[in-house]
């Protein structure tokens, strides 16, 4: 049998280093025994970097063997630890005379770190914002493969991220143990679920679950909608309605519910509380007793599901691919059923949206589901 060594062909390369960036999500810990495996097959040494672009900028970077990788296929989270607030390039470092943070570009003290141990590839395992990290990186001469990962699905350039269907499965489960609760107390439900500002993950969940209301963040919803199709089930003797609602759902004039703001983040805006406000908005409107839900950090907990598990296996195998072809700043994707690369930079400070006129929101429509448009 032709081992991998045969098919590919393998670039001189002999150290190469892995980080987790961003929130935690199920599926990480699959990406890097898949690395790790692949690599050390391959005589490739492999180094994990702790915390993320934290762990780079500190330092804090350690050789892994395979028993550090054994056993953990199934394990949530992250080995390595993750951030999601170390961005090298815009470091917080105290703050100005005037109180705002004060920032540093902490670029070239990373790669530093990765030349003295003569690194000379880094998989960088995340979303957006650690792709848009890893640009700079990569711009100083330090080959940069990403691999995509979010439970939000909202990653540039590929079809789908690891972790997404372990959180759809966690959200469905969550609506689904809901419903009997609100059809005994004949109640509006509304379940708050994460996503920032895409909906794949409450589109997905709320249709599995057979939600009455789905909300989310492309398709603006009007109130008065939302309250009268409560109304109209409750007319027909449906004495319940379940709402599942993204936390970056936009009312008709563009708002959304802000939790709070951090100016040292990367992402300083901190959605949540739309389930709150719209529950009492519904059961002060239409005299509906409400409650509401927020779902919140379960849904990146937990046992990756199979699907999860082969996807981030796929992906941790097509980097190393990657590697070994002697490829540059590439990002592995899934487009269409099949395993690709894009340039990294591609998925840089982008996010992929749910259309308004994507086939699951027409699907949705046909049984009757209400976006409040």
């Amino acid at each position: 049998m032709a081992t991998i060594q045969d098919r590919v062909p393998v670039s001189q390369i002999k150290r190469i280093a892995v980080l987790t960036g961003g929130g935690d999500c199920p599926g990480l810990n699959a990406v890097i025994r898949a690395v790790v495996k692949d690599a050390i097959n391959c005589g490739i040494e492999v180094y994990g970097i702790e915390d993320g672009f934290l762990g780079l900028i500190e330092d804090r970077i350690r050789l892994l063997s395979l028993d550090d990788v054994s056993n953990i296929l199934t394990m949530g989270g992250t080995i390595l630890g993750s951030n999601n607030k170390s961005n090298p390039q815009k470091y917080p470092v105290g703050k100005n005379e005037d109180g705002t943070p004060k920032f540093k570009d902490l670029t070239e003290v990373c790669v530093t770190h990765l030349e003295i141990r003569k690194i000379e590839a880094l998989v960088v395992i995340g979303g957006d914002g650690t792709m848009s990290a890893a640009k700079p990186i990569a711009d100083l001469g330090i080959n940069c493969i990403g691999v995509p990962k979010t439970i939000d699905n909202d990653l540039y350039g590929t079809d789908i991220t690891f972790g997404f269907q372990t959180a759809v499965s966690v959200a469905t489960e969550a609506l689904d143990r809901v419903h009997p609760t609100a059809a005994s107390h004949h109640r509006v439900m509304v379940v708050e679920l994460m996503g920032r500002n895409a909906g794949w993950l409450t589109l997905h969940a709320g249709l599995a679950s057979g939600s009455d209301v789905i909300l989310i963040p492309e398709i603006e919803f009007d109130l008065e909608k939302v309250c009268e199709y409560c109304l109209w089930r409750s007319q027909r003797g449906k004495r319940f309605t379940i709402i599942a609602v993204a936390e970056g759902a936009k009312m008709s004039d563009g708002k959304q519910i802000v939790e709070r703001t951090d100016p040292t983040s990367p992402d300083p805006i901190r959605l949540g509380g739309i389930a709150r406000w719209l529950s009492e908005q519904i059961e002060e409107k239409t005299e509906i007793e409400s409650r509401y839900v927020v779902l919140g950090h379960t849904q990146r907990g937990g046992t990756p599901v199979a699907g999860d598990r082969v996807l981030a296996t796929q992906f941790g195998h097509h980097a190393m691919q990657l590697l070994k072809m002697g490829k540059t700043n590439r990002l592995v994707v899934m487009q269409g059923g099949h395993l690709g690369d894009v340039e990294i930079a591609s998925a840089a400070d982008k996010q992929r949206l749910v259309p308004k006129n994507h086939p699951l929101v027409a699907t949705a429509k046909s049984v009757y589901t209400c976006f409040g448009d």
